[in-house]
């Protein structure tokens, strides 16, 4: 036991207090202390800070749609009366059902129907709300090669556009399935997953070196040896491979990321093939251009992933990553179950979880050693805390450009706004295009995310947290 610190009876007040200031002060050192709690790396707390450059006639409208799309019935009706009316020869039933998607899932996640709006709203984010953009061109699956040549000058043009909007501001992304016919895509998937299968099938056309493929890879979907392509197969793909070159080329020049969109697994062997193929002739510099997406809920993403980043170190390439968590999971779950095979997507959200965060951080490993650069695309709160408190770990500076977040135009804008505020690079995906355009887009994401919105309430108790707040205010300013 500690002796008391005995003190005179006639010793001065003042005295007194610095006695006992200098037995507390001893006593301290002795004790064991306490660590210091670790601070948060993003902070959602303080909803005056995190929305501070948000109106609130923004806030309210972005309320009513989150609250709208949480109801899943409500969602189930909406998409299909739109397919309905989308599909009806009736102009009139047709003009309705646009104008209706326009005023609202339109509006919510597009940012215009033209280039010039979507460059206002890029100019907007940034200079307003200090995040980036990453701009789509809402094309999507291309039936033969005019279509992919329209789809090609939309997505040049869309280049041509970022690269006059402030630098760093917007970045661009880019769909293999509206430059590549379908078709082709899945004959060259089968083709690369029978080579996966049996290695000794030669592939004339191949011309990388990265795996597309691991052991774990779903190989389902080929169950016998594929035709090798036609000489007009050949061609197309060449065709194919010479317009994401010139998208290359023109991002190169302007030094805007290209980020490959992940699709559905029957063509994504594919996409990936594309993707690394361009990667190994544009990935030079301490900054890649061409960034490939992983979808965390596939089981095989993982060790896909990791083949593919260590072997481009192997042929010196910086590999660029964007991790998500996945799209097509009614596709994904029905089409494996019509050929009686296990799905390829993880059995529980919490496993497509764990998978997220390994695959961030083993990228955020690459980043810190310079060998890669990962945009982070997630709406997970947990997600996000954890892999900003790993980059802070590891000291890679938040304003590093081979390390950013994102999230939907629409969605997650409190995560959003957490990241930016605790000092992060962060993105917005900003779709745009005519509303007939974008439509599967919209349909797909309100389908997909019809479970996330019905059970993930963080935006809108963070929304009407400071609606009320601002109320308040507002209240107490006029009493």
């Amino acid at each position: 036991m500690a002796m008391a610190t005995k003190i005179p009876a006639r010793m001065p007040p003042s005295l007194v207090a610095r006695s006992l200031s200098s037995a507390s002060s001893s006593l301290a050192e002795k004790l064991p202390k306490a660590p210091s709690p670790a601070p948060l790396a993003i902070d959602l707390s303080d909803t005056q800070r995190l929305f501070a450059s948000v109106p609130t006639a923004s806030l309210l409208h972005s309320l009513a749609n989150l609250s709208a799309m949480a109801a899943g019935p409500l969602v189930d009706v909406g998409v299909a009366a739109l397919r309905a009316a989308l599909a009806s020869e009736g102009q009139l039933l047709r003009a309705a059902a646009i104008g209706v998607a326009r005023a609202t899932v339109h509006r919510h996640f597009c940012a215009g129907e033209g280039f010039e709006d979507a460059g206002r709203a890029v100019t907007e984010m940034w200079e307003e709300q200090g995040l980036r953009s990453i701009l789509d061109y809402g094309m999507e699956d291309a039936e033969d090669s005019a279509a992919c040549d329209r789809n090609l000058a939309g997505f040049l043009r869309t280049v041509e556009m970022a690269s006059s909007l402030p630098p760093s501001s917007a970045s661009v992304c880019v769909k293999i399935t509206a430059i590549c016919p379908i078709s082709l895509l899945e004959r060259v998937s089968d083709l690369l997953r029978w080579e996966q299968q049996d290695p000794t099938l030669q592939l004339p056309w191949k011309t990388n070196s990265i795996p597309v493929l691991c052991d774990s890879s779903p190989l389902y979907l080929t169950r016998s040896a594929p035709d090798p392509l036609t000489e007009m197969e050949e061609c197309d793909l060449q065709l194919a491979s010479q317009r994401l070159s010139k998208i290359c080329e023109r991002c190169t020049e302007a030094n805007i990321p290209l980020l490959i969109d992940a699709e559905y697994t029957s063509v994504q062997p594919a996409i990936d093939y594309f993707t690394y193929a361009a990667a190994v002739r544009f990935n030079h510099g301490d900054h890649p251009i061409v960034f490939g997406t992983i979808q965390a809920y596939l089981r095989d993403s993982k060790e896909r992933m990791v083949n593919a980043v260590r072997a481009a170190e192997r042929e010196g390439v910086s590999l660029g990553v964007k991790l998500v968590r996945g799209a097509y999971i009614t596709r994904e779950t029905k089409l494996a179950s019509s050929l009686g095979a296990p799905s390829p997507i993880h059995p529980s959200i919490q496993e497509t979880h764990n998978c997220f965060n390994s695959c961030a951080s083993f990228m955020l490993e690459k980043v810190r050693r310079g060998s890669g650069a990962v945009v982070l695309a997630t709406h997970n709160v947990r997600s996000g805390q954890i892999a900003a408190e790993k980059a802070t770990e590891l000291g890679i500076g938040r304003v590093d450009r081979k390390l950013q977040f994102a999230q939907l135009m629409g969605m997650a804008d409190g995560l959003t706004y957490g990241l930016r505020n605790a000092g992060f690079q962060v993105s917005k995906y900003v779709p745009f295009g005519p509303v007939e355009q974008v439509m599967p887009y919209l349909l797909r994401r309100a389908e997909e995310n019809r479970g996330l919105l019905c059970t993930s309430t963080v935006d809108r108790q963070l929304i009407r947290k400071e609606i009320f707040r601002r109320l308040a205010t507002a209240v107490a300013w006029t009493t």
